[in-house]
């Protein structure tokens, strides 16, 4: 791990669930830096519900995005700021156990939060801070996305959902078996304890008691009792980062203050990101518009508005 001479921040979604980002990308990212009791300060961004550079480390200049080198984590571990995988990384059994957690987990996970439940969750994490006719547009644009990433249709829909929860038993099988009564993965925790971590966290802790997956993961006691423990350990009792108050000021986004380690990003992509939000900025306001026009639209022809904009667009994911 490189030493750091300024300060990272964490900009990520907001707390909730009792979890101190209640982001299923965010909270891994959290827990990693907090495995390394590495100093960084917490953020929160409520303005851009759906961008996927969301969570994103900065440290003066030095800026790693979810979207970037195969997330956060990834970045920090390629630009030289914080590896904690050097011992493992070839090992042909981690390699494989992340992998599986990355796919088979995180496609279950995805699925119960857009597709096979309510929205409950997923409105409380992203869209409970903006208006509702945005919230419920930008919602149904999430739940079609999450159905194209998972390769969900009509015709095959029931399929997809057996196959989603058939991996995600034999992930927590072979979680359990390898976990053991250690206290971590690998003997000492590593990027797969913190995205397991976070997986598990909120599997337990966002999702309701009628959740499957929920369910499937407390048929595992020693990996309820992992992320009891390490909840406690690093989650609720570390003091490694300091949290302040519940905001979303953009413009602590990208502090101007000099790193003196992290690689430096050019100027000219400062500007780019200025020009970017501006233009997310337009986009809001337009996609505000288009949702009051839909709302209304729909309130003249049904007094079930919600159902008939999910047969229209193939929303629909109940089963």
């Amino acid at each position: 791990m490189a030493e750091e001479s300024s300060q990272l921040t964490l900009v990520a979604r907001k707390a909730c669930f009792g979890l101190p980002t209640a982001c299923p990308s965010c909270l891994p990212v959290y827990i990693y830096l907090k495995f390394a009791q590495l100093p960084f300060s917490l953020d929160f961004n409520l303005i851009h519900p759906d961008s996927d550079q969301i969570p994103y480390v900065e440290s003066g200049t030095y800026v790693a995005y979810n979207n970037e080198k195969g997330g956060v984590i990834e970045s920090l571990k390629e630009d030289g700021i914080l590896d904690m995988d050097s011992e493992v990384h070839s090992v042909p059994e981690w390699i494989s156990t992340k992998a599986m957690v990355n796919s088979w987990l995180a496609d279950a996970l995805m699925y119960e939060l857009w597709v096979g439940s309510d929205g409950s969750s997923a409105h409380k994490i992203y869209y409970s801070d903006l208006p509702w006719p945005i919230g419920k547009f930008l919602y149904f644009k999430q739940v079609r996305m999450a159905k194209q990433l998972l390769g969900i249709t009509k015709e095959n829909a029931d399929r997809r959902e057996e196959e989603i929860y058939r991996r995600a038993t034999i992930a927590y099988g072979a979680l359990s078996t390898r976990l053991g009564d250690q206290a971590y993965f690998f003997d000492r925790p590593t990027s797969l304890d913190a995205v397991f971590l976070g997986h598990a966290l909120f599997t337990l802790q966002a999702f309701p008691e009628t959740s499957v997956l929920r369910g499937k993961l407390l048929e595992h006691s020693n990996l309820v009792k992992y992320a009891d423990k390490l909840k406690l350990e690093f989650v609720e009792g570390g003091s490694s980062s300091s949290t302040p108050p519940f905001h979303a000021d953009p413009s602590s986004s990208f502090p101007r203050r000099a790193g003196s380690k992290p690689k430096s990003k050019p100027k000219k992509e400062r500007t780019e990101e200025e020009k970017k939000f501006k233009r997310r900025a337009k986009y809001f306001l337009v996609t505000q518009l288009v949702a009051v026009l839909v709302f209304l639209s729909l309130l003249g022809g049904s007094d079930d508005a919600e159902v008939e904009l999910e047969d229209d667009d193939d929303l629909n994911y109940n089963e």
